[in-house]
């Protein structure tokens, strides 16, 4: 594969820590890596130096010639005053820019509901953010850098995004780094993945799940990670393993050593048990929504009918049941904060009844951070002096600081003051002290802001434990399937059921803007809503159906016998690979001549075992499809 840029002995240090220490990397033409790492490790900042925004304190990147790059990075640079048409196709007509099918894609993708005369000034900061993205995959790149690409893109949005990424370029052409915490999207856009961790770069072959596997397999191997780091990961293994949707490219003969890894590892949960407990902190009744609407600016007749005013929800019917976990979709404005004051008893609803349970305790995780207004100047160590002396966690007592070690923090971070806390941190110690109030029905809005892929399974297995009422709203569809049973969407003002989860609510809203008709899934409830009734029951992946193949019947035949005969052929190089191993171990520490050989022998089998796996997905693909 030809190269398209590098990095060389970079080295990049600042006052107080060493952010990178000779790292050497390169991308080439067809490579689409996936960036992952915790929080200030210098995801962004290789970015930048790759990008040749910022200069290292020694090592040089290289560029080959002529090759084009687009970078999309955190910071909103856009001027006020430019018009949105302006910052998109610049002062081309119409004429001009309709005939490529690429902007067009961009626009009908991102920027359908925006006025295309609008002023970048007078959008909002989600707004602002499309524009800024659509802008840059209007143009033709060799190579795209992505910064949070997903930040303030709804479900719909990253969908879209993830395919025209994925259709952008051939597949041995252009070149994608992209650094997020959505692990759907990694998982879909790319083909390796770049792990950022204590001042290098460690490299990993497929996207997330992917990653995951081998980043077990390297904790057992080398038994260097500590052991919470180790099982967070074999949890988050297990649950990709159990039917996590969009898995379906992993390699299939690596399945056995992912058994192997999960074989003693528990389901994510007990919901059974989680439901009983529930029921006991809770009582039967939690919140009860019965054909309940909401009006804006109505006026209300004697008799309390509405009339004018605009309806955000109607008809809505929803028993929420003991230790049900439920996420909510729906596009901005569809009405689920409506929806979630309601639950909360901030807002009554216009028409319609309300029931509330006596022992209900509601917490919401908002966006705003609003816990910790009063307390900005106040020490970690001393906030969590203030709250209770433990907490019980998948049966096991831990205290506040043991919380806040699993949460993430470092003990020197203690005695940090909370306002000196970087964004992430302030979303982990506001839900931390959330958890130690003790609510039996917690609501999430949008919890995955500012949290890297590490920090969000800590939290996944904090709330896995957690034998409340749960109900999250995230665009964030791979944590949304991970914590929750049941996904519920508003659509057109009406609460539906979706046991096909993302997948059929992603369809419905496709049918809907082509002005379509959807029929129900099976066992999916009406448009008027009505839940499951408690948790247990799974919400399931509901794909839709595969496209029939191109292949002629000669050709497909020919094709499931190279596959079968592939996979045959790899089982036995692992078993090569790890007889050379063994020999290698057992070989005399002090021949030379003889290790090499050995090491001559393995690279030659390492080889071969790499170009079948490339055969091995080309097949795959090409059946598939």
């Amino acid at each position: 594969m030809a190269h398209l840029l590098g990095a060389e002995s970079l080295h990049l240090e600042y006052p107080t820590r060493v952010v990178f220490d000779k790292i050497t990397i390169g991308l080439n033409e067809g490579d689409r890596i996936g960036v992952v790492g915790r929080n200030g490790d210098g995801k962004s900042t290789l970015l930048n130096l790759l990008a040749q925004r910022m200069e290292p304190n020694s090592g040089r990147v290289t560029r080959r010639g002529g090759v084009t790059l687009g970078m999309l990075d955190q910071s909103d640079v856009l001027p006020d005053e430019l018009v949105v048409s302006e910052a998109i196709v610049g002062h081309l007509e119409e004429h001009e820019w309709a005939g490529e099918a690429r902007i067009r894609d961009v626009i009908d993708g991102l920027l359908a509901d925006l006025p295309w005369t609008a002023k970048i000034g007078e959008l909002s900061g989600g707004q602002r953010r499309r524009v800024a993205l659509a802008k840059l995959l209007v143009g033709d790149w060799d190579v795209i850098f992505l910064d949070e690409p997903t930040n303030h893109l709804d479900v719909e949005g990253i969908a879209w995004l993830a395919g025209h990424l994925r259709k952008r370029w051939p597949a041995s052409q252009g070149g994608l780094i992209v650094v997020t915490h959505d692990r759907w999207f990694l998982d879909e856009v790319s083909t390796d993945t770049w792990e950022v961790h204590d001042r290098i770069i460690e490299p990993f072959e497929g996207g997330y799940a992917a990653y995951i596997l081998q980043r077990v397999e390297r904790d057992k191997l080398a038994s260097t990670m500590e052991s919470k780091r180790q099982n967070l990961a074999r949890k988050e293994l297990a649950w990709l393993r159990r039917g996590a949707p969009a898995r379906s490219t992993k390699p299939k003969f690596r399945m056995d050593a992912a058994y192997d890894l999960i074989a003693n590892e528990p389901p994510p949960r007990d919901t059974v048990a989680l439901s009983q407990l529930a029921t006991a902190r809770l009582g039967k009744d939690v919140v009860d929504l019965i054909d309940v609407s909401v009006t804006f600016d109505g006026v209300t007749d004697a008799d309390g009918n509405v009339t004018g005013g605009k309806q955000v929800l109607r008809d809505i019917e929803w028993r929420i049941a003991p230790g049900e976990r439920t996420g909510i979709l729906g596009v901005n404005g569809a009405g689920k904060s409506t929806l979630l004051s309601m639950v909360a008893g901030t807002l009554n609803p216009t028409t319609g009844r309300m029931k509330r349970g006596k022992t209900v305790k509601v917490a919401i995780l908002s966006q705003q951070l609003n816990e910790l207004a009063d307390i900005l100047d106040v020490r970690v160590m001393d906030v969590i002096a203030g709250q209770k002396s433990s907490y019980v966690s998948a049966g096991k007592e831990l205290t506040p600081g043991q919380l806040l070690e699993r949460m993430g923090f470092m003990s020197e971070q203690l005695s940090t003051k909370v306002k000196d806390l970087s964004g992430g941190q302030r979303r982990r110690l506001q839900l931390l002290l959330i958890l130690l109030g003790e609510p039996n029905v917690l609501i999430l809005d949008e919890p995955t802001n500012d949290l890297d892929t590490d920090i969000l399974a800590a939290i996944e297995d904090l709330l896995d434990s957690w034998p409340g009422t749960l109900i999250v709203v995230s665009h964030d569809r791979y944590l949304l399937e991970r914590v929750t049973d049941n996904q519920f969407a508003i659509l057109n003002g009406r609460m539906r059921h979706l046991p096909g989860g993302v997948d059929e609510y992603l369809s419905l809203r496709t049918a809907e803007r082509r002005g379509g008709v959807v029929k129900a899934t099976a066992g999916s409830t009406a448009a008027t809503g009505g839940s499951s009734g408690g948790a247990g029951a799974g919400a399931g992946t509901g794909t839709a159906a595969s496209a029939k193949s191109k292949l002629s019947g000669a050709e497909l035949r020919n094709s499931q016998k190279e596959l079968a005969a592939a996979t045959r052929k790899l089982q036995k190089y692992v078993e090569q690979i790890a007889e050379l191993h063994n020999r290698f171990a057992s070989h005399n520490q002090s021949d030379y001549a003889g290790l090499a050989a050995l090491q001559a022998e393995l690279s030659t089998v390492e080889n071969a075992k790499g170009d079948l796996e490339f055969r091995w997905l080309e097949l795959t693909e090409l059946l598939e499809s």
